[in-house]
C-alpha cells in the first residue's frame, strides 16, 4: 500500500498515537459496560442491562465497523 509516495507495510503503520489513542477509548467502553454490572440487582436489572450491553457493543463495532475500512478507504483513492 502506498501513502504520499511510501510504502506502508500494513494500514496501521505511522499512526502509532492514533492507534494508542483509540485502543484506550474503546477499552475505556469495555470497562464502562462491565463497571455498569456492578449496578445489577434483582430489583434494579434494566438499566444496567441495557448500559452493559450499548457500551460492550460500541466498544466492539466501532473499531471494527468504522474504523477498520482502511481498505475502503484505500481502494477510493486509488480510484482517483
Amino acid at each position: 500500500m502506498y501513502s504520499d509516495g511510501k510504502n506502508k507495510a500494513y494500514s496501521g503503520q505511522g499512526n502509532h498515537g492514533s492507534n494508542v489513542a483509540a485502543f484506550v477509548v474503546m477499552f475505556a467502553l469495555f470497562l464502562g459496560s462491565l463497571y455498569s454490572l456492578s449496578f445489577w440487582t434483582l430489583e434494579n436489572a434494566w438499566l444496567p442491562g441495557i448500559a452493559c450491553l450499548v457500551l460492550a457493543t460500541a466498544a466492539f463495532l466501532i473499531p471494527q465497523g468504522i474504523m477498520g475500512r482502511s481498505e475502503i478507504k484505500a481502494e477510493q483513492q486509488e480510484q482517483r
